[in-house]
């Protein structure tokens, strides 16, 4: 049994936020992109597409084409679409894609009253927007435009920089793992808990079952062997085309796997994991550089229960044995 502690001393760059209840941990819940992974610098890529989009308006064509006509403005600075990114860590690239869709609404003057409450709700981490009740000719079309940019901001993303990481992290993973990461889901695995990647990008899965996609590759790339029984038990993400967030999919492997929430440890570096966790009971871990002064401060107003710069001392810090 691994029991979670509250400790009495904290090391450099850790806090605790939420004081916690302590008790034993049987499944943890992680976010890939920042939290164990440095493969992807998505932030300069994802301010790029949203800024571009809600500036300029949708483009037309295929998504290489979408991509090509913003890559034109690659030497362009949006400075609230930057400030989205920041903010919006964690949200479903579908959800980021919408945000900028429904900005270039604003910036064109035909917005809506329904157009600015969805607008400042996804500031807010919301995702899901059924009830609003909007056209559905429109939101049908708003959907498939979300869907378009999502995959040419994924073809921007490879070719800015992460395809260059990726063959790095092959050659070297340690130097492409967030400091202590292997060591800590080592720990996690060898006292029975079982590790789920979370992740907002695609994962598609072959005829047998097995994982695929671009955020796969990362995982392989980095060490992180994925399957049952094996360090990391499962990998969750969304799709190309309908929403996943997160608190869903947790709340589903939550009542699959009959779990107590409060033994289930949520770790991640964006708002919508550790929303997730909070709403749903578990002991939340934010893993945040010390210079991230924004993102903690977003943290701390979650109540998240700790914030910590990397695992390298965080097991035994917190864990024992029972």
């Amino acid at each position: 049994m691994l029991w979670m502690n509250m400790p009495g001393k904290l090391s450099d760059g850790m806090e605790l936020v939420t004081p916690f209840e302590p008790g034993e941990i049987v499944c943890a819940f992680h976010d890939i992109d920042g939290t164990h992974s440095k493969i992807r610098d998505w932030v300069p890529v994802m301010t790029l597409v949203t800024g571009c989009v809600a500036s300029y308006g949708m483009f037309q064509g295929s998504p290489e084409e979408i991509a090509a006509s913003i890559r034109k403005y690659g030497k362009e600075s949006f400075p609230e679409a930057h400030r989205f990114a920041i903010e919006s860590a964690g949200l479903s690239a579908l959800t980021q894609m919408e945000w900028a869709l429904r900005m270039a609404k604003r910036l064109n003057g035909t917005s809506d009253e329904t157009n600015e409450n969805i607008i400042s709700a996804i500031w807010q981490g919301a995702e899901l927007f059924e009830d609003s009740g909007e056209d559905p000719e429109m939101v049908s079309c708003l959907k498939d435009d979300a869907s378009s940019l999502f995959k040419a901001y994924e073809i921007l993303l490879l070719e800015m920089g992460r395809d260059q990481n990726l063959a790095a992290a092959e050659k070297d993973p340690e130097a492409w793992r967030i400091p202590g990461s292997m060591a800590f889901l080592q720990t996690l695995k060898e006292n029975g808990v079982e590790n789920y990647f979370i992740t907002g990008a695609v994962v598609e899965y072959d005829s047998s079952g097995t994982p695929r996609g671009t955020m796969y590759e990362e995982i392989q790339a980095l060490g992180y062997e994925v399957g049952p029984g094996k360090l990391i038990e499962g990998f969750v993400g969304s799709s190309w085309n309908e929403k996943l967030p997160k608190i869903e999919i947790m709340k589903e492997l939550i009542r699959r796997k009959n779990l107590d929430p409060r033994k289930v440890l949520v770790i991640g570096d964006g708002r919508s994991e550790i929303f997730a966790g909070k709403e749903l009971g578990c002991i939340t871990v934010s893993r945040l550089d010390v210079q991230a002064e924004r993102a903690r401060e977003i943290h701390r107003k979650l109540q998240t229960n700790l914030i910590v710069p990397d695992f390298c001392n965080f097991s035994k810090v917190f864990f024992s044995k029972r």
